[in-house]
């Protein structure tokens, strides 16, 4: 069994030593294994630190990014990088217990695709505790992926999964809602976590405000791609029909109770203005399909390409 440990670094180089200790003392049971570190812009020394490392021990890679791009963009690097059957994510701050590693590979063993740690006892302040559950809550309300910790950073992945998902942005956030809509078997186990012995957290406030829109985009991107009309021209019958009922109310006035326009002018430009949003939002999802159509004719023909290809070839 091949095991790849991908660790995103940002300005951790009192945590490394330590880190790494434990990872060898861990992984030694484990015949064939490496680390992928991925250097996300250090300036504390990590970069120089990691660089010997990897210089002295052949299991050990460094990939380095010369500004910090963020979690995401990282991990996305390192799922590309990574050779082995099973993949396992963690942070360097020292917050996540390498010991558990052997615990998620045991967890995949069983026939999951991805497993996610749960920090059940959580040793951080409640100023995170607090808006992490709320986040947690409505993930699971809106993504049908019962979890309790979607955003841990242990987490293991069978080859599968972290080669057909697309993390960018912020979407690391987001990795077993997206695995779930892809049909992977998602799960999680209870893992040890750590209280914070060096530095502090990477994260800001703005992360959550960044999170509502990265969930939104998901949302969209599994429910919409292929029918965007079904999106767009809902709400083009909303407003196309409340801006009929408005117009239908003017010329009842008009005509029945012999009511001028001029009475009633502010209400028959909002009428009319409905109805152009609601034709608007038409436009949209029909371009929409329009274009799913085209990707989707496109991605046909290079499939076709190459089963063609491997046709020729076995011929």
């Amino acid at each position: 069994m091949n095991i790849s440990i991908v660790i995103p670094i940002f300005n951790e180089v009192e945590s490394l030593p330590s880190l790494v200790e434990e990872l060898d003392m861990n992984l030694e049971k484990f015949d064939s294994w490496e680390i992928i570190f991925i250097d996300d812009g250090s300036s504390d020394g990590s970069t120089e630190l990691l660089s010997n490392l990897c210089l002295t021990k052949p299991e050990y890679r460094l990939i380095q990014f010369h500004r910090n791009y963020g979690k995401s963009a990282a991990l996305s690097e390192g799922f590309k990088a990574a050779l082995g059957d099973y993949v396992i994510t963690m942070d360097a701050d020292l917050q996540d217990d390498p010991s558990e590693i052997k615990n998620l590979v045991n967890k995949l063993n069983e026939g999951w695709d991805l497993v996610s740690g749960w920090k059940k006892t959580r040793l951080d302040p409640l100023s995170k505790r607090i808006p992490s559950k709320l986040f947690n809550f409505i993930l699971r309300l809106v993504t049908g992926v019962k979890i309790h910790d979607f955003n841990c950073g242990l987490k293991g992945y069978r080859k599968s999964v972290v080669k057909s998902i697309e993390v960018y942005g912020g979407r690391h956030r987001f990795i077993p809602a997206m695995a779930g809509q892809k049909k992977f078997k998602v799960t999680e186990i209870i893992v040890n976590h750590r209280a914070r012995k060096f530095g502090e957290t990477k994260y800001g406030g703005s992360r959550f405000l960044h999170g509502f829109f990265d969930l939104i985009t998901i949302l969209f991107l599994n429910r919409f791609t292929q029918q965007p009309l079904h999106l767009f021209g809902s709400f083009g019958i909303i407003f196309f029909s409340a801006g009929f009922i408005v117009e239908c109310f003017i010329l009842y006035n008009k005509y029945v109770l012999f009511e001028p326009f001029s009475r009633h002018m502010a209400l028959l430009t909002f009428g009319v203005m409905l109805i152009v949003i609601g034709i608007q939002f038409f436009s949209i999802g029909l371009l929409g399909e329009l274009m799913a159509k085209t990707n989707q004719g496109h991605e046909n023909r290079i499939k076709h390409f190459h089963n063609d290809n491997q046709s020729n070839f076995k011929v």
